[in-house]
């Protein structure tokens, strides 16, 4: 009985580890994608007349700030994972 409770808290620890892994992940990668529409987005000013300009700058300060946000979640996710 007592190696089957060790074992069952061993499941759920791994299992937490996994959650956290899989938030690590996802985070990072929606960070990766802010960052890629964010250059996307310069790259169209630069090439843009001046009323699109001024809009693809804005969307471009937007996806960077949001890029931002997920990075840093990926980072607090990641310090939560136990060791």
């Amino acid at each position: 009985m007592k190696r089957f409770m060790v074992l069952i808290g061993m499941v759920a620890a791994s299992n937490l580890a996994f959650a956290q892994v899989g938030s690590t992940a996802s985070e990072g990668a929606k960070a990766t994608g802010e960052k890629a529409q964010q250059y996307g987005d310069q790259a169209k000013a630069s090439v843009s007349s001046q009323p699109d300009k001024t809009v693809d700058k804005a969307k471009a300060q937007v996806h960077k700030a949001k890029a931002r946000h997920h990075a840093k979640a990926a980072k607090a996710s990641a310090k939560d994972i136990p060791k």
